[in-house]
């Protein structure tokens, strides 16, 4: 039994041949984003050099607060495509120097090929999906703070007449609050119940309780308290009363592309109380968690393609192969774009919507594989 697994081992274990292969791939991939990277860099610098000098922003700030935020944002956004492009260029070189025609020759199968694409994909997929859960939301939230402190110089910290829905059939109302001081003016809670008002808190003042265990804590002074029971209702009043509502601050301040700057783990709390709440508008945040496990995938799906698609010598070279590829490559993100407006503006469900993009291409990248030469 031992004695197999260790063939099964070896069998697994990359050859010279699957080194080659992998170094090709990545290092390809590597430097193609590189260009693209560096390129994007100089056109956004070029293009907000006179904001950085009006603002008297240090370069330290413009490198490490900004551009290396910057960089693996534009890594993962572009790395689809990438990917994509990589195993192209690599692979039709490849089949330009017959070097596939020998290893066929000497017995290795298409998909035995496809072994070392496979784990140089997987090595890509794990790389941005911790960057996309992890990496890059901390770094958004940086690169915004940046953008509105030098660039975009708004950054509002009062907020009037905000009405939210805090949990089930209870909807929270407040005339102005300062993000400053955590401090709120003329607040309303009512509670519904069978789409009838059964009770209603105001208060002249409320204060978040920033350090509270609990953080829906909030102080409400110079309160009243009125219970609707049929015909009669109860009124209670009072100074002061420490009381738990389900809403924090940053609920009140929309930041465009918020989803974006939160973790794997806020993005899935966030839903889930939104969710409870019985709030709309989430969409885009389910938009967002779903894509952060599609994305990884496509490396795979667009490898299998790219692969299959430059294997073969044709007619026109290289540039066939990748023209190919680009339209393709193109109309997966077209796809994936469009899919993901319908969840957020056509009602569709936020998980098909990511996932059908991947689905439509597997079932190319299937077609393809099987129609390779073995």
């Amino acid at each position: 039994m031992m004695q197999r697994l260790g063939r099964i081992l070896r069998t697994l274990r990359p050859n010279r041949l699957d080194r080659y292969i992998i170094v090709k791939f990545l290092s390809t991939y590597i430097f193609l984003i590189t260009i693209i990277i560096t390129i994007a860099i100089i056109f956004d610098f070029n293009e907000r050099i006179d904001k950085f000098t009006q603002s008297h922003v240090s370069m330290q700030k413009v490198i490490f607060d900004y551009y290396l935020n910057f960089i693996p944002y534009f890594v993962n956004l572009f790395s689809p495509l990438f990917v994509f492009i990589a195993v192209i260029f690599f692979t039709s070189k490849l089949a330009d120097n017959s070097e596939i025609i020998a290893m066929k020759a000497a017995g290795m199968s298409f998909a035995r090929l496809l072994r070392p694409y496979l784990l140089s994909a997987l090595l890509i997929a794990v790389t941005t999906f911790v960057l996309g859960a992890y990496v890059i939301p901390k770094g958004n939230v940086a690169k915004v703070n940046f953008e509105n402190t030098y660039i975009k110089k708004k950054k509002s910290s009062v907020v009037e007449n905000v009405q939210l829905q805090v949990d089930s059939g209870v909807v929270a109302y407040i005339s102005q609050f300062d993000n400053e001081t955590k401090r709120g003016y003329g607040f309303l809670l009512d509670k519904f119940k069978n789409k009838q008002m059964v009770a209603r808190l105001m208060a002249s003042n409320i204060q978040y309780d920033t350090i509270a265990e609990n953080r829906y804590t909030w102080t409400v002074t110079n309160y009243s308290i009125r219970q609707f029971k049929g015909m009669r209702e109860e009124i209670t009043s009072g100074a002061k009363l420490d009381t738990i509502i389900m809403m924090e601050p940053s609920d009140f301040f929309y930041v465009q592309n918020q989803q974006e700057t939160m973790t794997l783990p806020q993005l899935k709390e966030f839903i889930e109380r939104q969710s409870r709440r019985g709030a709309s508008g989430v969409s885009a945040f389910e938009v967002e968690y779903h894509k952060r496990f599609a994305s990884p995938f496509a490396a795979f799906i667009l490898t299998i393609i790219g692969a299959a698609l430059s294997s073969q010598r044709r007619k026109g070279g290289m540039g066939t192969s990748i023209g190919i590829g680009l339209a393709l490559s193109f109309s997966y993100i077209l796809f994936q774009t469009v899919t993901a407006t319908f969840a957020t503006n056509a009602g569709w469900p936020p998980m098909l919507a990511v996932w059908l993009p991947n689905l439509l291409f597997a079932l190319i990248a299937f077609v393809l594989y099987r129609r390779t030469p073995q």
